[in-house]
């Protein structure tokens, strides 16, 4: 009787594997559709941090419409550029667009001064520190994943990342520490943690961007956290995608888009006075006194 039942098991369980082992290869054997040319461009060191949209419009294939329309603005080293908008703006596509997941279908997008589809993707996504919205961790410890960026980063560098986040609070009352494992995907430690993880990840190359990376954090680590990154990456190029007023009132350049158009730009102040848009989206988070004392 129970070689009998082995035997069905068995003739249950073999189309199945069959069928999954087609999928995985369709995966495996799926050719990308973006490809370094034959002959890539070297970046310009004059323009080193520089993310520069001209006349940037996208559409997803087989789309009909364009997401997002005729966007232009330059991102500098040393400032903080942040964009805002309502759901299906098209705020997560334009940063996705940065490290080249996908490509732009018109205008030009440059990175250090050259045309991101003119330079290797390797050496293009060197220059780039992304944290997506959904922070994602791999299964090590919390030393191997903050390394994962760069194994030649030293003990302190990675101490300091984990500072610059506001990871080393939680990473503290670990009892292992930065050896304290980390299960396939983060499983094993909370949102917030995950996010700050992640930021920590993040923290070293020349152009960071987060996409909405800070909607786990409560208020006062969210500030503390853009505090500690405003003072240590001067240098650097940081590109935020936010739905918190609050997140982004202090940045050097706020881009609003409303339906894939930027429909205004500027700083927090000049906003409040020309864009409507950005002014409704203040309101809805903040009070007017709330929003004088941000002024201040």
């Amino acid at each position: 009787v129970m070689a009998f039942l082995m035997i069905s098991m068995v003739s249950i369980m073999l189309p199945r594997a069959s069928v999954s082992a087609e999928r995985i290869n369709e995966v495996l054997e799926t050719e990308p559709k973006i490809k370094d040319k034959e002959e890539t461009k070297q970046f310009k060191a004059d323009k080193k941090g520089y993310v520069e949209f001209k006349d940037v419009s996208f559409h997803y294939p087989d789309a009909d419409t364009e997401v997002i329309t005729d966007i232009s603005f330059t991102a500098k080293p040393g400032e903080t550029t942040a964009l805002i908008g309502s759901t299906g703006s098209g705020k997560s596509t334009i940063v996705n667009l940065i490290p080249r997941f996908y490509d732009v279908t018109g205008g030009e997008l440059l990175v250090d001064g050259v045309n991101v589809k003119d330079v290797s993707q390797k050496e293009l996504r060197k220059r780039i520190g992304f944290v997506p919205q959904k922070g994602i961790l791999f299964s090590g410890t919390i030393e191997s994943n903050i390394k994962y960026g760069n194994e030649n980063i030293t003990d302190e560098q990675m101490v300091e990342a984990a500072q610059i986040a506001q990871a080393e609070e939680f990473i503290e009352t670990k009892p292992q520490k930065y050896q304290e494992p980390i299960s396939q995907g983060g499983g094993n430690v909370s949102g917030g943690q995950k996010q700050r993880l992640s930021i920590a990840i993040a923290i070293n190359p020349e152009i960071l961007v987060f996409d909405d990376s800070f909607s786990a954090l409560d208020m006062k680590t969210d500030k503390i956290l853009r505090e500690e990154l405003a003072k240590r990456t001067k240098d650097k190029t940081v590109i935020i995608v936010a739905q918190r007023i609050s997140t982004i009132m202090n940045a050097d350049q706020i881009i609003v888009l409303d339906e894939g158009k930027i429909v205004g730009k500027g700083t927090h102040e000049e906003l409040l006075e020309s864009c409507e848009t950005y002014k409704r989206i203040a309101l809805s988070q903040l009070s007017k006194e709330e929003l004088e004392n941000g002024r201040e």
